[in-house]
Order: structure tokens, then sequence, then C-alpha cells
């Protein structure tokens, strides 16, 4: 085991020093550590466990506590997702939360202004309001729009308030924004949500294919996984599909570069040339899989100088990179949002699963697909009923399951809406604007910059019709529509579980108190069931609980038998052993490593999910069609023909638009941008640019710029980089909290972003869209953008390095 104690440097060299091993050998340990300044190991209280809150990784971590406060953290060894690593959002994130700026009182909106109130005359307004609804329009004026953020526990609090209680069908979390199309291509492939892979295949894949998946700055620390399997014996080949450049595909034997919103075309180019070459496993389609034949057809459309055409990826390396996945022994792939949040996401995510199906690379080490999430407890919202779905992994459409989740919450069936599918949030931003949607409940989350096409978005939350309530631990963007503000209590400052995105499942402890008088989301929630009086079918409170251990020994119950089984946990075992994966039982006291080893899909139509949609247009299944498919319980090859996307670059927005992530920074700043180390590393929002359409612009690096689309423009300075030409990229997570005074909306890249979304997930399609840019005005220096991932810059014309002078890390 080596140890990183003090990693000062960890901003300029975010994935640490390498620890290299071999093919099926067990990933060294390197314990890694961050403590204010003037502090040490010997200064510290106590030691408190957690995992990371910043990106969907699961680190494992302990928080250092002092004089009731928290000076630092440390990794732990012993777990299995990390082995003691954090990434740099893990070593400098948790000062966020000692901000001076956090919400510490109740605010209510009185003559125009948000006041400080107290709690009861705060959930006083919240309940009175909701009674007034319930009793005229009904449940349906009333929305839950909730995070990727909160623990297990307060998710599953708030489905049973919601679905349950209440009986609306509008709660959804902004997992609808990160990784609903995750969640709906594994249902449409294997009848069920769940990752069938592990974090370990890496340890074991000859391949790793990245669709989409800039793992090293959304998740660094399986990035470090990687790198230390690259350095050792026997390292695996990688393919990366982005069209960016960075670290990814500086370490990958191929890189595609396609045009945004052609991933579906360039899957069905690569399937072809892998059942065209023989590169399948029969036996194992003909045991465990339907729909070979029509898959077969679907992608004879295009062979490699199709795709080409489509894509703008050369056909000789389309033909190579399908002969380095239909050669490997020991494939990996993992999906994310450069296909999530594109054209046809569902159908491009889809055919991935496609890939592992008919090669028979499911449940073996090496062998799963790991279609990844984008936030800490992203699995929760969706297993816990949260968003689309209900608790459990249930299907709305399936009365049985209906029925069967009334009976655990001892509730009439009929009070569980299950007409029609639960709202996705778009159609909730459009039942607000339209005014049938008269209260809308955000816990978490920063919609007025997260959401697309902002201008309408700022209109429909600035609604004097609307009630909205916001739950939050600053001051945002969002809170300023708000008509009752809640301050709630941050990670570290309560207690908890969540589960990462290969479905480990960590126990986060309250290591110090909430300032003034911010309480846990959990204890809101209780609260509100308490004064609302929500009772269940024997007059009893519907929400009986006192505390999260309570709520999760509720829902091992509701997720007993079901795919994602928790029975066999318990917060004493998590606390002493670390991060275990579901399913556990009593007969997998040890959890589960990868999910279909025997082929064993939960895809029976008496137990699947969803009966699926079609891809194309969205239209959902019915259990007689599924039926006829797939009797058996195999899993489903689904396909879709590739139509071009609706809004192309034309002669006055000649660029294609993209938004992302960066390493440095997380969803809207609210905690990340309060961090020094993290704010220095990446102050201020760029836009990175090709050199052939910089020059074409009259641009050069640092300048000024304008980009427009037919939604609204963005000003920022340009960083020239080796992206796909034709591509102008902008990061998402700047808004104006902390923007200069009387600067305009000019800054949120989702200004930019159009009103659509995935007719399958429901995700907003945030990487579609044309644009143009102009210059403004010329500057000195570089962009204010990192110099160590995916924006680092071009040479400079003179052969020169800028990244020697830039802004952020260097």
């Amino acid at each position: 085991m080596t140890t990183d104690p003090v990693p000062a440097g960890r901003i300029a060299d975010p994935w640490g020093p390498r620890t290299p091993f071999g093919r099926g050998a067990s990933w060294p340990a390197r314990v890694d550590q961050y403590l204010a300044e003037d502090h040490s190991t010997d200064d510290v209280d106590r030691w408190v466990q957690t995992a990371s809150n910043l990106h969907s990784n699961g680190d494992a971590m302990e928080l250092a506590v002092r004089n009731g406060r928290l000076v630092g953290v440390r990794g732990m060894a012993r777990d299995r997702v990390n082995r003691g690593r954090l990434d740099p959002k893990d070593l400098y994130g948790w000062q966020a939360i000692g901000s001076p700026d956090r919400l510490t009182t109740p605010l209510i909106r009185k003559d125009g202004s948000l006041r400080e109130a107290d709690w009861d005359t705060a959930m006083a307004r919240i309940t009175e309001r909701t009674h007034a609804l319930l009793d005229g329009p009904g449940p349906s004026s009333i929305g839950f729009y909730t995070s990727g953020q909160l623990f297990l526990e307060e998710y599953y609090a708030l489905a049973v308030l919601a679905r349950g209680g209440l009986g609306t069908k509008h709660l959804d979390g902004n997992t609808r924004l990160c990784t609903a199309t995750a969640g709906e291509a594994l249902k449409e492939s294997f009848g069920c949500d769940g990752q069938p892979g592990s974090y370990t295949d890496v340890d074991h894949a000859d391949t790793i294919a990245l669709f989409g998946h800039n793992m090293a700055e959304t998740q660094g620390v399986l990035w470090s996984r990687v790198l230390d399997r690259l350095a050792g014996p026997e390292p695996p080949v990688l393919l990366c599909v982005d069209p960016r450049p960075g670290p990814v595909s500086d370490a990958a034997t191929v890189h595609l570069q396609p045009h945004p919103g052609t991933n579906l075309a360039l899957m069905n180019g690569l399937l072809h040339e892998v059942i065209a070459h023989g590169w399948t496993d029969p036996s194992y389609v003909e045991a465990h899989v339907v729909g070979f034949d029509r898959l077969a057809q679907q992608v004879a459309l295009f062979p490699a100088e199709a795709a080409a055409a489509a894509t703008g990826v050369p056909a000789e390396q389309i033909r190579t990179a399908a002969r380095l996945l239909g050669q490997a022994g020991r494939l990996l792939s993992t999906v994310l949002q450069g296909f999530y949040q594109s054209h046809q996401a569902t159908a491009a995510a889809v055919q991935v699963n496609n890939l592992h199906l008919i090669r028979g690379m499911l449940g073996r080490p090496g062998c799963g697909v790991l279609q990844m999430n984008g936030q800490p407890t992203a699995q929760n919202t969706r297993e816990c009923g949260a968003d689309g779905d209900l608790p459990g992994f249930r299907n709305w459409a399936n009365p049985r399951h209906v029925e069967e989740l009334a009976k655990v919450w001892n509730v009439p069936a009929d009070r569980i809406p299950h007409d029609g599918p639960p709202t996705h949030l778009m159609q909730m931003i459009r039942l607000a604007e339209e005014g049938t949607l008269r209260m809308l409940w955000i816990s978490g989350t920063n919609p007025a910059v997260s959401l697309p096409e902002l201008e309408r978005i700022r209109a429909v939350l600035g609604q004097e019709r609307l009630f909205l309530v916001v739950q939050d631990l600053f001051p945002t963007e969002t809170t300023e529509f708000a008509d009752v503000v809640l301050p709630a209590a941050g990670w570290g400052e309560k207690s908890g579980t969540f589960t990462n995105a290969d479905r480990t499942v960590h126990l986060s402890l309250k290591a110090v108190e909430p300032p003034g008088q911010a309480r846990p989301d959990l204890d809101i929630f209780l609260d509100f069931a308490h004064r609302m009086d929500l009772r269940d079918a024997s007059d009893a409170p519907l929400l009986p609980w006192h505390g999260p251990e309570d709520v999760f020994e509720a829902w091992k119950a509701c997720s007993r038998g079901r795919p994602c089984d928790y029975s066999g946990l318990t917060y004493t075992l998590l606390r002493d052993r670390g991060g275990i994966q579901w399913p556990c039982t009593s007969g997998q006291p040890d959890g589960t490593e990868r999910l279909y080893t025997q082929g064993d899909f939960r895809s029976r139509p008496e137990d699947c999910e969803t009966y699926g949609r079609d891809l194309l247009t969205g239209n959902s299944f019915d259990e007689e069609a599924y039926r006829s498919l797939n009797p058996d319980g195999k899993a489903v090859l689904r396909t879709a023909p590739y139509v071009p996307p609706p809004e192309q670059p034309d002669a006055d927005y000649p660029l294609w638009l993209i938004t992302g992530r960066t390493l440095y920074q997380f969803h809207t700043r609210t905690r990340t941008g309060r961090v020094p180390e993290l704010r220095s590393a990446a102050p201020d929002m760029w836009i990175e640019l090709s050199e052939p359409d910089a020059a074409a612009a009259g641009i050069g690096e640092g300048d000024l710029a304008e980009v427009a689309t037919r939604r609204g423009t963005v000003r920022a300075r340009v960083r020239v980089t080796g992206i796909r030409q034709g591509v102008v990229f902008l990061p998402f997570h700047y808004g104006y909290w902390d923007a200069p005074e009387a600067a305009g909306h000019h800054r949120a890249a989702n200004e930019l972003t159009p009103t659509s979304w995935d007719p399958a997930s429901k995700q907003p399609l945030f990487k579609t869209g044309a644009a143009r840019i102009t210059p403004v005005a010329r500057h000195s220096g570089p962009a204010p953008a990192p110099t160590t991932a995916a924006s680092r810059p071009e040479p400079g014309p003179d052969g020169k390095d800028i990244r020697t002078t830039a802004t952020g890390p260097s």
C-alpha cells in the first residue's frame, strides 16, 4: 500500500501516482489524504465514514473532525471501489459545507421579497397550499422534482409521500438530465434497471471501450484504475468515442470523433462489421437472446462506408474499431453523457448492450457493460421510485406490481397513480407552463441553470400562479423564484446510504451539526407528512419513521425479492465492511459482483420493469406485445433506424453545439464553486473551438467571443483545442450566483440548448443543436480553462505550449 498524505499537487496531477498491476491481479491500495492548512492527523478528534458526493464513482472516505468542524478527508484502503484513492473533488470539495453563505433559516416570500421565517410558519404555508390544491384541482396539480445527490432514505420517503400519500404521479429527479437513458437502456435490453458489470471488470478486461464517456474527468478514481492497468503487464487496449481529445484518447488505441448526433449511425456501423465478420457467439445468442435477425437486418444498412458518410468518421477507422471490439477476449464497455444527452440517445446506448449480447460478453470477469451514472445517488433515485419508476424496479403497467407495492405501503392500490407512465420532468415543466401544475417542490437541484432553454425556464418558474418550494444548502438561481425556501443539511451533516454506479452501497454517517436551523432532507419530508396527516389503510401514519435507519429497514422490505434487493444489508454491516454491492440477501450475504452470470435476466413478462418502447417514437408496448416477443425472459436486442438530427448546421449557424462537464466542477457549482482549490482550477466559463474554426472566425486563444443559437447567446473567452472541426463545446456548470452584477444572462450554456428530449428515456438532448461564433474583443493570455484534461490548449503557432501560462492548473 502506498500513501499520498498531502496531495498539494492534485489539481495539476488529478489522478495521482501510479500503482501498476496486471490482468487478474488485485488493485493495490493507495491512501489519499488532505487536511486543512495547519492540521495534522494528530489534531483529528475522530474520523467519520462516508463516500464521495460530487460524482458517481462512490469513493469511500473518512471525514476528519476537530472541535465539531470538518478539517479534512482520507480515503479508505479497504473499500472495493477506490482502495483509498480520492479525486480532486473528493479531496477539496468537503470545504463547501463550511461556506459562510449557507442557508440557515427558512425564507418565505412576502411583498415580492424573500424574508426570514421560522419552520412552523414556512411549513404551514406549504401545507395550507397543498391542502387547498388537493381539495381543488387534486393531486395532479402538485409535483416534486428532486436530485441525484440525496440519500436513499430521503428518496424513498419522498416516493411514499408523493405516490402513496398525496397520490400524484408528478415526481422526477434531476437524473432525468443525467442518466435517465442509462436506466432506460438497461430496461430495454435486460428487462430491468441495474448495472450488469462491476468496476473490477477493469482488472480483468483486455479491451475497454468508452462510448461518450470522458472517464478521466467524470470518474477520476476509476480512470486511475485504468491507468494502473495500462502501466502494468498485459495492459488492455482502449477505444475512445468522443469528439473531444483528452487523456482518454491519449491512452486509446483507436479514437473515433463522430459528428454530434450520429452515435446510432456509428454503433450500427460497428455492429454491421462485427456481425459480417462472424465475431459473434451464436450459442449464447440462441440460449439467452431474442431479436438477432431483426438487428442483423437493421445494421445491414450500415456498412462502414455508410456509417462514415453519416458520422464523418473514416470507414477504415470504423473497421479498425470493430475489429478491436469483435476480437476482444474480455470486453468492458462504459457509456455516459456523450451518448445519453445526444440525438437518439436510448437507441444508441442500447446498441452497446447489443454488442455485448451478440458477443456473449456478460457475467464474467472483464466482460461487462456499465451504463454509467453521473451523480452520487442517481441509482437510488431510480431504485426508490423518486423518478419515473415505481419503487423496487416495479412495472407501473403491471397491476400485480402495483398491488404488491400497495401491500408494502398498506394503501389502496388505486391511490398509487398507474393509469399511465409517471410524469417526466420536461412534461412537468410543460404542465406548469400551461397552468395545470400549480405547486412544484424542488429539492437539491438547480433547474434555473441546469435545464435547457433557460429563458423559458425562468419564465415558467417565475409565474405567480406556480407555488414554488425550494429545499437546498445555498441560495441559488432557483431559490430566487421560490415562494418558500427550506434550508437543508448537507453531506457530513446527516446520516444515510447511497449507491454508486456499479451497485455498491455505502453508509454515510453524520460528522458535524448543520448550521443554524438547517435540517436533513429526510426530517423535512417526514415533518411535511406528519403535518399533512398522511395515513395508511389502517389509519396509522403512512410515514411512521423517526430516522434514517428506520427508513432503511422499510426500504429493505420494499426491495425484498426485487432485482435491487437490499434485504441482507444493515447499517452495522456497512459500517463494519464498507461498500457492498446489491443484490445482497441472506443467500448472498457478501453482495453480488456481477449480474446475469448464467443469462438469468429479470425479463420475464411477469417480472420485468417495463414492456419496452419503440426507440424511434417512444411509444410503449403492452404486455401482450412483450409476451409475444419475449415469453421466456431472455435479453432483447432492440433496434431503431438512424435518422439525422432535426437541427443541422447551416449557413446561419454553421457549428454543432455540445455541452458537458469538466474535471474540477460539479453541476451548477453550488458547492464546488465555493471551494478555493476547485474554483481557481476552473474559475469561469470558456468556449472550446478547433484551430481551423477559430482561424476562420478570426478568433485566437483567450479572445472574448459570442456563441449564439436560435435560443440565446453566451459570451466567454475561447480555448483553442483539438476538438473535432465544426464542433463548439461549452461547460454547463456556470450560472449567475457568482457572476458580476449586471452581467445579464450570457454565461450559462443552457441559454443555448433546445427544449427537446429522447422519445424513449425523456432525457433532454443537450448535445444537439446548431450554433455560430463571432469575435467580441481581443484579449492577451489564455482562456480561464483547465489545461490538464479535454480543455487543454493546442500549441500556439510558434509551437510553444500555452499550458505554461494558462489560467488554472498547469
